[in-house]
């Protein structure tokens, strides 16, 4: 990597723009940069660091995204700004970024933010041109990074050698040196190895101990399963030995239940026995009970029916005369229902009776329905009446109808006349709103074709007035700047005349005794000139010369720029004429507002023209209505007529027909009751007659029946009988005394019970108790052989879980002891690693020892071959080992430690440490080239010797065609080097002044 140029605006301390030739300072090899301080030495190397990486190192970074870079020295208007050019990869790049910038609102008061910018182009040697590669941030810094190979971190300790970050590196102690060391090399990788190892054995430790706590677990079940026969072995989760003694104990406790299972085996068989024989016993007993009871209840019922023996005849006789009287009871139901039915028909008879005049109330039922006949026929002679008073209600309603239909078409012609007399002035008004309209709509058309025209030109009058004051501004400052450029061109001109007077001293500074002179060849100078106060030499005069061309430069930007100006000004001065602004712009408000009004007053044409052609319409309705309601009106005149001839004709009709009645319909109801009345009055007196004739002939059969039956009279026949019910409870009686006696006959004869009876009685709640007590023991017994069953059936599946769970976790046990062995050795906690290193300890360690070789080539020219760096691996009170750093000290054959060292010998044993780190890290970084590196501060505790050593072995870097930057404040190496940057601070801010090798 070689940098080319850097150009920063409105940076740190730089208020204005500012320049570095870098490949100007590195033609010597060796340049300083110098200052005073907080003049901004260091924040040139923040401008490289930013254009690279977008930040500055370390603290500086404070905070705003990059809004604290900004100068507060700069314009308001002037943006800050960083562009580096460099080669890297042997690709020409050009980096500009721009920090986020709070500026004045363009519009309004206050300030805004504009974000950053970064662009990124690419040098083409084919094209001789800049080409834009691209404007990420994102892309940009990987592009970068990729290309150096290297973070920020690493580029600030490669590049920009911070001496006393590297003493500080001399006398840390293993923890800091190893911090520097992981951000340099980016050792996060076996750091994360260290940490993945250590998770991983974490990780396999719990699923151990998970799987140790599942055999536990078992354990405990078999042990809850098998009772005392098992004891649990006294070892936690993870410890070894947990599986084998877990299976070992299940094994005993396992046999132990089966032998178990055997004794309950043989308890439950004895058991069963005892319980078989007690059962048959009690069996036994409760048959001899059975029947000794049964014997003694016989006993007990044939007395009982002894003594209801009296009874039971007489209930024998009571059925006896009940089945002779159901002969007679025919005839009684006979007589009795037609007793029912004459009862009925005579108080059907005396009810119809009572709703008949006086005249027909002791009528035979013949008078009755001659009556009844001389009713209806009357009834039949109104129907003609009946329907000439419904026709002449119907008239009635007739009437009221064309009433109705007259008072409607009044209402209708009334309505249509009071319209039609204002129709002239409703016309006459409705079409002059359509006209207005139309014209209104004419007079819109014609001014939207005004309106474009006028606003153009007030838009050219407007840009007419604003180029009026551009054009005054750019000829004053065309003016100015022609001025200042004659100015320039004089001061030029001046300066030049003033070093071609004073042109030989400038010769004479260059002349050596024995050398010849370059204007006269004379080898002996006794005389050279010398320069006078004010002398000016060949940088002043190029100075001078630069800012005439700037000047000249600008002079011929302004005269561009005033001719512009006049060419828009021409041509919005042809568009616009001379009319003023305000009065063009009132014309175009005058215009608009007039479009307006017309627009306005045409929208109302079409609802004008809808409006007409509906008051048209409803005129024709009308006048159509009024002539169809006098139609109408004459029609129903003869109507009319027609219907009162026929509805005095159908009153003469009716008052015949209804006599005294209010009407033929009264008339009517009248006859139609007389002849309800009369008939039903008629049959029931008929149906009176035919059931006194069936009771009659009913009790004379009863009498008969009786008789023969062999019952006095019928009321005895019929104080014999029995109901359904009575019948059934009787029949019942008899049937139970039967069935009862039958069975106590046979119980008393059973061989079986009888000699049951002459047997000893029988002892059942002894049996009860003995058979109670071995079914107990049988369940106990069962219970037992259950629960062992139970036992060794749960043991057995536990253990096979068991079994299983400990073949799994065997190989996981393996793993997590392989795994938990390397943590612990990367780690640095293991036996096997006696000098208790971490991995990542491990690799800086060898990252160290090359740094120290590299570092050794340096430091032995520097300290004339005194000073050897060295790597110590060894151990520091209870700390870890492997960062350790000492000094081999040739006079005395002595290795100590780096913090022994002086302020002088640690400069440059840190000097020497901090090349040979930055040729590793470069290395490390897959070898691109660094060309350009910078050294800060340390030199002013050199002597003389020693600064002479140290610059030789900087010089040296020039055959690897390097360049090396100092910052320091020593006076002495403005005189050793030529090449400088100074750094001059002021009150406006910092500038920057370089001077080349020559």
């Amino acid at each position: 990597m070689r940098l080319h140029r850097l150009d920063i605006t409105a940076f740190g301390p730089f208020g204005a723009s500012q320049s570095v030739d870098f490949d100007d300072l590195s033609a010597a090899g060796l340049f300083l940069l110098h200052g005073p301080t907080g003049a901004g030495k260091t924040s040139v190397l923040d401008a490289v660091c930013y254009a690279l990486y977008g930040s500055v190192p370390g603290a500086r970074q404070s905070g705003g995204q990059g809004m604290t870079l900004r100068s507060d020295h700069a314009a308001v208007g002037t943006r800050t700004e960083v562009r580096l050019e460099l080669t890297v990869a042997e690709r020409r790049l050009e980096i500009t970024r721009q920090p986020p910038w709070e500026r004045p609102k363009k519009i309004g008061v206050g300030t805004t933010v504009d974000k950053a910018q970064t662009w990124l182009r690419e040098y083409d040697a084919a094209t001789r041109a800049w080409k834009d590669l691209s404007r990420s941030h994102q892309e940009i810094g990987e592009e970068v990074t990729q290309l150096l190979g290297m973070s920020r971190e690493q580029f600030c300790q490669v590049v920009l050698l911070p001496q006393g970050d590297f003493a500080r590196f001399l006398r840390a102690d293993a923890e800091a040196r190893g911090k520097l060391l992981g951000r340099l090399f980016d050792t996060r990788r076996f750091a994360e190895v260290e940490k993945r190892l250590a998770e991983r054995r974490r990780t396999t430790e719990a699923q151990v101990r998970e799987g140790d706590a599942t055999l536990l677990a078992d354990a405990h079940r078999m042990q809850q399963a098998a009772g005392a026969a098992m004891e649990l072995p006294e070892l936690a989760p993870g410890e070894p030995g947990l599986a084998e003694a877990v299976l070992g104990a299940a094994a005993v406790a396992r046999g132990t239940a089966r032998e178990l299972l055997t004794i309950a085996d043989c308890r439950l068989a004895a058991a069963e026995s005892a319980q078989a024989a007690a059962g048959q016993h009690l069996t036994d007993t409760r048959e001899l009970d059975r029947l000794q009871r049964r014997f003694a209840e016989a006993r007990e019922r044939a007395a009982r029916l002894a003594e209801r023996a009296d009874a039971h005849r007489a209930a024998q006789e009571r059925m006896e005369r009940a089945r002779k009287a159901e002969a007679v009871a025919p005839a009684l139901e006979l007589r009795d229902a037609a007793d029912e039915e004459h009862r009925r028909a005579a108080d059907a008879e005396a009810h119809a009776r009572a709703l008949l005049p006086r005249a027909l109330a002791d009528a035979g039922a013949t008078g009755l329905a001659a009556a009844a006949r001389r009713a209806a026929e009357e009834l039949g002679g109104l129907e003609s009446a009946r329907r000439a008073e419904r026709r002449l209600a119907e008239l009635v309603d007739e009437r009221a109808g064309l009433d109705r239909q007259e008072r409607a078409d009044d209402e209708v012609r009334q309505e249509a006349e009071t319209w039609l007399a204002d129709w002239e002035s409703t016309r006459t008004g409705l079409q002059g709103r359509v006209d207005s309209a139309q014209e209104a709509a004419t007079r819109a058309e014609q001014l939207a074709v005004q309106r474009d025209p006028a606003r153009r030109r007030l838009e050219a009058a407007r840009q007419r007035d604003r180029l009026t004051d551009d054009t005054e501004e750019a000829r004053r400052h065309a003016l100015a700047s022609a001025e200042d450029a004659v100015e320039a061109r004089a001061h030029w001109l001046d300066l030049k005349e003033q070093r071609l007077h004073g042109i030989a001293a400038e010769l004479a500074a260059h002349l050596t005794d024995g050398t010849p002179c370059a204007v006269c060849g004379a080898t002996e100078h006794p005389a050279p000139a010398r320069k006078s106060a004010g002398h000016v030499d060949r940088d002043a005069e190029e100075r001078a010369l630069a800012a005439y061309q700037a000047a000249d430069e600008r002079r011929a930007r302004a005269e561009r720029h005033l001719g512009a100006v006049r060419e828009a000004l021409a041509a919005a001065t042809a568009e616009a004429g001379d009319a003023p602004t305000a009065r063009l712009a009132e014309e175009a408000e005058e215009l608009e507002a007039s479009y307006a009004r017309a627009r306005a007053a045409a929208s109302g044409l079409h609802p004008a023209q809808e409006e007409l052609r509906r008051a048209e319409g409803e005129r024709e309705q009308r006048v159509a209505a009024q002539q169809e309601a006098a139609v109408r009106s004459a029609s129903r005149v003869a109507g009319r007529e027609r219907l009162e001839r026929e509805q005095t004709t159908l009153e003469e009709e009716l008052a015949r027909a209804r006599g005294s009645a209010e009407s033929v319909s009264a008339r009517a109801a009248q006859l139609e009751r007389r002849a309800a009345l009369l008939t039903r009055a008629a049959d029931t007196a008929r149906v009176a007659e035919d059931t006194a004739q069936r009771l009659k002939d009913a009790d004379a059969r009863l009498a008969d029946a009786a008789f023969r039956a062999g019952f006095d009279t019928p009321a005895d026949a019929a104080a014999a009988l029995l109901d359904d019910t009575a019948h059934r409870e009787l029949q019942r009686r008899l049937d139970a005394w039967q069935s009862e006696d039958s069975a106590v006959r046979a119980v008393l004869a059973e061989a079986d019970t009888t000699d049951a009876a002459r047997r000893p009685p029988a002892d059942l709640a002894v049996a009860e108790q003995a058979a109670a007590d071995a079914g107990r023991y049988l369940r106990e017994a069962s219970s037992a052989r259950d629960a062992a069953a139970r036992r060794c059936a749960e043991l057995d599946r536990l253990s096979t879980h068991a079994t299983a769970s400990a073949r799994l976790l065997a190989p996981l046990r393996e793993e997590h002891t392989r795994v938990a062995r390397l943590a612990s050795l990367a780690a640095g906690t293991s036996a096997d690693n006696e000098r208790r290193m971490r991995l990542e300890s491990y690799v800086l360690a060898a990252r160290l020892e090359q740094v120290a070789a590299a570092a050794t080539a340096r430091l032995l020219r520097m300290s004339s071959g005194r000073y050897t760096l060295v790597h110590s691996d060894d151990r520091t009170g209870r700390g870890r080992s492997g960062l350790g750093l000492h000094v081999v000290d040739a006079w005395t054959g002595r290795e100590r430690d780096t913090a022994t060292l002086s302020g002088g010998e640690t400069f440059f044993a840190s000097l020497a440490l901090a090349l040979g780190l930055a040729d590793v890290v470069t290395d490390e970084a897959g070898g691109v080239r660094l060309d350009t590196l910078f050294i800060d501060e340390g030199f002013g505790s050199l002597d003389d010797q020693t600064l002479d050593e140290v610059l030789d072995v900087l010089d040296a870097l020039r055959e690897r065609d390097r360049s090396v930057g100092i910052v320091s404040h020593v006076a002495d190496l403005r005189r050793r080097i030529h090449a400088q940057l100074e750094v001059v601070k002021g009150r406006s801010g910092s500038v920057l002044r370089q001077r080349g090798a020559g």
